[in-house]
């Protein structure tokens, strides 16, 4: 049974965690060029900043197992108000304290800022990269990102061309409000992914936990601000609509979500299949296709931008991004090179062909599976080997995956490997948002320890009620 007192312990737990992120953030964060305000508060103590900052994650990825073993479980109402403001109180306890704080695990929303700046500026974000646009907001983007056009739909940079026309290009206020933007998004997943998941038979309370309580969101969607927030929420709400048959609208929403980030365009093979079962396979092609087209041009006409994100699309198809076949492609030159073989940008693509390859037989199994899986749980798949596979790889792009695979996955194996890959990819990345080197590696295991050690010394301390920090029932 949920005690008070073990919600009060996991809040309490994960809300510790994220002000420890928060506080590390203006040391180890992904801070900007010039000090902004308190962000750079701690800028010379960047070492101490990331144990405080590895110690705080600790914290929250255990609060996070520690409310899983409340929130799931047989014997739960399928469809419960309370429980959508029960997560979202726990994610505002956990996520709250990351609103205030420096951009943290990627310089994305710095991208996103100056490429909103470059929109209002009559500026072709499809063609050129944030150089072109010079100024405060584009030295805060990486060098090897200076030249990359952007690989947005119109849907999302009219939203960040908004934010910047609002905010003037004040760099503290225009991240806040992408923060917000952001949680807008996250809130449509707390409102929508239950009633998703009743449809899909699963446990409403385990789709929270797996899908918007997990560690990614907080760090991402919120400290990140990640524009997967307005993504996953667009595509869940839409997806949540196929299944009540409102056909029409959930192929304008899911084609919106496409026009943030394109792979929720795989969506629309959900509603698709859906829609044929009531109206026919011939009836339901011409009319999701049909709005799609007519929605996706309606859009593009009015933000103004234009049709060039088709081109861009290849922008993740880029030398320096990182994912499992880029790394074989990788790995495979250097082991050229040993044998003085010279062979140029051959490995990188046989590598990315091979990644291609394995999305394909993913793809190929989820739809000869499909009536068995359900379509969203095949989709969902689908979109996980998409993150994985494909031409570039981020923590965060798990979400695409994840979000519905903890809708529709059945409990067992697949929601326990889930789970596993969102603890590991937490702290896959260092709270600047690049990779570690062997002495950032050694202080982040150092803030796990403590992080744990926290936990331990918590947990003697009230040992006369122990379910309060461990989630017995």
């Amino acid at each position: 049974m949920l005690t008070p007192t073990s919600v009060i312990a996991y809040r309490l737990l994960g809300g510790l965690g994220g002000a420890l992120l928060a506080v590390a953030g203006c040391g180890a964060g992904a801070l900007p060029v010039r000090d902004a305000l308190w962000w750079a508060a701690f800028r010379h103590a960047d070492r101490p900043a990331l144990v405080a900052g590895y110690a705080g994650l600790t914290l929250l990825t255990l609060a996070w197992w520690c409310a899983g073993r409340d929130l799931r479980g047989p014997g739960r109402t399928p469809d419960n108000p309370a429980r959508a403001r029960g997560t979202a109180v726990t994610l505002a306890c956990w996520a709250g304290p990351l609103l205030l704080a420096p951009p943290m695990f990627s310089r994305d929303v710095y991208s996103y800022l100056a490429q909103g700046s470059m929109v209002l500026a009559d500026l072709d974000v499809y063609r050129v990269g944030v150089a072109h646009l010079g100024g405060h907001l584009a030295t805060e983007v990486p060098q090897m990102w200076q030249q990359t056009p952007a690989p947005y739909g119109p849907v999302f940079l009219s939203l960040v061309a908004g934010v910047s026309w609002f905010t003037g290009g004040h760099l503290a206020l225009g991240v806040l409000m992408l923060r917000l933007v952001a949680l807008a998004g996250v809130a449509l997943l707390v409102i929508n992914l239950p009633r998703l998941a009743h449809h899909c038979g699963v446990d409403p309370a385990a789709a929270l936990w797996l899908g918007v309580l997990n560690p990614l969101v907080p760090l991402h969607l919120v400290a990140g601000a990640h524009n997967e927030a307005v993504m996953l929420g667009l595509l869940v709400l839409g997806l949540r609509l196929a299944l009540a048959d409102r056909f029409g609208a959930a192929t304008v929403l899911v084609t919106f979500a496409a026009l943030v980030k394109v792979p929720a365009l795989l969506g629309l093979l959900v509603v698709g299949a859906l829609a044929a079962r009531r109206l026919g396979a011939l009836r339901a092609v011409v009319r999701v296709a049909g709005l799609t087209v007519a929605s996706g041009v309606a859009v593009t006409w009015a933000s103004g931008i234009g049709y060039g994100w088709i081109d861009a699309l290849a922008t993740p198809v880029y030398r320096h991004s990182w994912s499992v076949s880029t790394a074989l492609g990788r790995g495979a030159q250097r082991l050229a090179e040993t044998f003085d073989l010279h062979l140029g940008a051959t490995p990188m693509r046989a590598g990315v062909l091979l990644g291609l390859l394995g999305l394909l037989a993913v793809a190929v199994v989820a739809w000869h599976q499909r009536r068995r899986l359900g379509p969203p749980y095949a989709v969902g798949l689908v979109l996980l080997a998409v993150a994985l596979l494909g031409p570039a790889t981020r923590p965060w792009y798990a979400l695409w995956g994840l979000v519905l695979l903890a809708a529709a996955a059945p409990h067992g194996r697949p929601r326990q490997a889930a789970a596993l890959a969102a603890t590991v990819l937490a702290f896959a990345v260092l709270p600047s948002g690049f990779g570690p080197d062997l002495g950032q590696a050694v202080l982040a295991a150092a803030g796990v320890l403590l992080g744990l050690a926290t936990v331990g010394v918590l947990w003697l301390l009230t040992r006369s009620a122990p379910p309060a920090l461990v989630g017995r029932r």
